[in-house]
């Protein structure tokens, strides 16, 4: 005799985990979901998941701080390319949207390991993960032949960050302990447990001890700091104007620079005047008005061809700072009109308003009339000029016996020795040149130092906390507005930041490991069949679906109705026998 009998299976909704396994594993259906341990194969996948997340998180720190060279980078770019284009938008791009994909995957598979759920990564993710691993890899090696010294940058801006990032990195590693903790309080703790402990508990120590390796020149006594450094307008204010134009100094001027930064070159006609580049084609339109010429040296041209030529209407389409935007309407038509400027312009501009000068000279090729009298060509100028000697600062190493009158700065870190047999009383060098060991050591011996370019306010301000007696910039608008240092704390108020941060970790850590194993040892006390009928009476039946399944019973025997067993692994549910 068969019998009959509906039987009501009860489901819970688990939307979240629908998403999470969906999302992750395309696993939308509840039979596709499994507690079982994750196959080596995607344990593997995981593992190349951290390492592009890695990855990409220092790609990205590393493009955050080297904000203060874009302009230096996309120069570069111009000299190998020969033209001018905007080459960190399509990098901060594909950075932004690989960062923001991979950590939606982080954060998907560590919920998976915390709800006990087999990683199964999708096989259009693992495309997405290798795709980004290998464009973050090829990013990496051609910064490194292009800008290789760039990347100086991230230990300079961890004297800046590198408190903070230390906080983050151990709240981070903190939380990460529910996920350990939850992994080696499990009744069958294996090898693997034990080795996941080790190492988390050593990452952990080597967080908490941390501060010890991190210097900054902002941890220190307020009573030290000293006076704000000078900002030198580097070509003016070039986001403001185009660089190296009258235009560009007025508006550096106007944003109270102590000096005005200029490169000089001279003309065929011996006339200094104002270009960084060696030809004329980025910044003139001499395309439009000498196309034959247009890869020739500047120097090459006589003044009366250079001063034919419009040195404003590049900067207005160009657009390499995207400021153009914000420019007034009247900006905009001095601009449409700008001519290079000439050497005389700027320093008599300089002396209005009192104002020093800071002169980067380039020697004219070996074929040029002026090859040899470059110099004297130079001191000429600024004699016509009618600017005091003593305000104008002498950059080549060259000749300098000719130009005693002037002041004298090297570009190169030499000793106090050297400097002093050269009669040299400062130095003008690249920030990543200059460590604070450095700066200390030559205000020491009464030598100024000055330190370029500096365009972000967290660099100026690790630069002002360090002595520097002044920047030279290509944001003046932009330092105009840090009147103090971002942040700056004393040896004594950092270490108690430290200790508590410390102390506070340790506490959670310890917490999380406590409540595990009082978690897990609670969760061993029930079998699947109690958690599922404690479950059903705790919901009320509009949140559950009832699935109705007609079981067919077995012979009975002796008055007894008996029925296979059906298991579901899947939802944690076991029907036994039914009578």
């Amino acid at each position: 005799m068969v019998k009959h009998q509906p039987l009501q299976q009860v489901y819970e909704k688990q939307l979240c985990l629908s998403f999470l396994t969906g999302i992750y594993g395309c696993r939308w259906k509840r039979y596709q979901r499994s507690h079982d341990d994750s196959s080596k194969w995607e344990c593997a996948w995981f593992i190349i998941l951290c390492s592009t997340f890695s990855l990409l998180l220092f790609w990205a720190y590393f493009w955050l701080e080297a904000h203060n060279d874009y302009n230096q980078f996309n120069w570069l770019l111009y000299n190998r390319s020969g033209e001018w284009k905007d080459g960190t938008v399509p990098i901060l791009a594909t950075t932004a949207v690989g960062f923001s994909y991979i950590t939606f995957l982080m954060i998907l598979a560590l919920c998976h390991i915390s709800l006990g759920q087999q990683l199964n990564l999708y096989w259009i993710h693992k495309v997405g993960v290798l795709a980004a691993l290998i464009t973050t890899v090829s990013g990496v090696v051609s910064i490194d032949d292009v800008w290789g010294d760039e990347w100086d940058i991230i230990l300079i801006s961890l004297q800046s960050t590198g408190p903070f990032l230390h906080i983050g990195a151990l709240a981070a590693v903190t939380v990460l302990g529910w996920l350990v903790a939850e992994q080696v309080v499990r009744a069958e703790r294996t090898k693997f447990h034990m080795i996941l402990l080790l190492v988390y508990l050593s990452v952990l120590l080597a967080l908490y001890m941390a501060p010890l390796a991190i210097s900054s020149p902002c941890i220190m006594d307020k009573n030290s700091l000293k006076s704000r450094p000078d900002v030198i307008g580097r070509r003016g204010a070039p986001m403001l104007a185009p660089e190296n134009t009258l235009m560009s100094f007025n508006k550096a001027l106007q944003q109270g620079v102590s000096s005005l930064e200029a490169d000089v070159t001279v003309s065929l006609d011996g006339v200094p005047f104002l270009m960084r580049d060696r030809t004329l084609k980025r910044t003139t339109d001499i395309a439009k008005v000498f196309p034959d010429r247009q890869d020739e040296d500047a120097s090459l041209f006589n003044w009366t061809e250079i001063r034919s030529l419009n040195a404003g209407q590049w900067f207005l389409e160009n657009d390499p700072f995207w400021t153009v935007g914000s420019l007034t309407g009247r900006d905009r038509n001095r601009i449409r009109n700008l001519t290079v400027c000439s050497l005389v312009e700027m320093l008599r501009l300089a002396a209005r308003a009192n104002r020093s000068a800071l002169l980067y000279l380039r020697r004219p090729p070996p074929e040029h009339p002026h090859y040899k009298t470059w110099i004297m060509d130079t001191l000429w100028a600024v004699q016509r000029s009618g600017i005091s000697q003593k305000r104008v600062t002498w950059t080549p190493d060259t000749d300098r016996g000719r130009v005693r009158g002037l002041q004298q700065t090297s570009l190169e870190k030499l000793s106090v020795e050297e400097l002093r047999h050269r009669g040299i009383s400062s130095l003008t060098l690249r920030y990543s040149q200059a460590s604070n060991k450095d700066i200390q050591d030559f205000l020491a011996n009464n030598m100024s130092v000055t330190v370029y370019p500096v365009n972000e306010p967290w660099l100026y301000s690790v630069l002002w906390c360090s002595g520097v007696s002044s920047v030279s910039s290509d944001t003046p608008q932009v330092l105009r507005k840090v009147p103090y240092p971002i942040w700056l704390m004393s040896p004594d108020k950092y270490c108690l930041v430290w200790i508590t941060s410390d102390l506070v970790s340790i506490a959670i850590v310890i917490g999380i490991f406590i409540f595990q194993k009082w978690r897990m040892s609670g969760m061993q006390n029930y079998n699947p069949e109690q958690i599922m009928l404690s479950a059903v009476a705790r919901r009320p039946s509009r949140d559950v679906n009832i699935m109705k399944e007609k079981l067919i019973f077995s012979e009975v025997s002796n008055g007894v109705t008996s029925t296979d067993e059906h298991l579901y692994p899947e939802n944690g549910y076991d029907i036994g026998q039914y009578k």
